[in-house]
């Protein structure tokens, strides 16, 4: 069955993932609410707490803001400033405090010219570009059969597969420099830290199912199209 919708490769491959994937988004939601309930001994808000990731790797010049919505939160290296959401920035809520740590631990990377970063920030218009190409070019291959368009259709998909590749290390790299920074600087004390560790860990789960998923779909295209050649 060479069509995209439930052929034998999505059921054995990409659905499996696809359920990782609700399970991931399911768990770092529920994880962040369960440990917003939970508010740090010492009071410090998210936004402090950022702040304290900064000036302890020695990273200055970096802006702490709010904006609107819920785990909206981010850095924007172009602005070199750190976002909080709603729900985060004045926050004192263990939860909030490792996602604004978290945030900061990429303002750090930047800093500290961490390559996969620069990597992933590099290959982004590319990765943009495949992303919208890679299926009008698979479909026009398939039916005027024409093999080299499906052939490049999935390369252009296998760089959002390289992209979450990439993001995958990047993430896991700012959380330790995060709780790294927490302990350090006594940002959180005792339990607090795990309970800091077990919502970024909920939130990295989200990062290995998009990864899941990715390889997933990029081997289905390529066991379709490759048995598509070979008959």
């Amino acid at each position: 069955m060479y069509g995209f919708g439930f052929d034998m490769y999505y059921l054995v491959l990409v659905l499996p993932c696809v359920l990782f994937a609700m399970w991931a988004q399911w768990k770092v939601n529920s994880t962040f609410d369960r440990y917003s309930a939970v508010y740090s001994r010492r009071g410090i808000t998210a936004a402090q707490a950022a702040a304290a990731v900064l000036r302890a790797n020695g990273v200055p010049g970096v802006a702490v803001e709010h904006i609107a919505g819920k785990l909206t939160d981010h850095y924007d290296p172009r602005a070199n400033v750190i976002r909080l959401s709603d729900a985060v920035y004045n926050s004192t809520s263990v939860a909030s405090i490792g996602v604004a740590c978290h945030e900061a631990g990429h303002a750090v990377q930047y800093a500290r010219n961490y390559a996969p970063i620069h990597l992933r920030a590099a290959i982004v218009p590319l990765t943009n570009i495949g992303s919208a190409l890679s299926m009008p070019l698979i479909l026009l291959g398939f039916f005027i059969n024409i093999s080299g368009l499906i052939t490049i259709g999935i390369a252009a998909f296998g760089l959002s597969t390289l992209f979450q590749l990439i993001t995958l290390p990047v993430e896991l790299d700012a959380s330790r420099r995060a709780l790294a920074a927490i302990e350090g600087s006594a940002i959180l004390e005792g339990e607090e830290v795990q309970q800091a560790r077990r919502t970024l860990w909920a939130a990295a789960m989200t990062y290995v199912a998009a990864l899941a998923v990715s390889l997933a779909q990029l081997l289905r295209l390529v066991l379709i199209f490759g048995r598509r050649s070979r008959d």
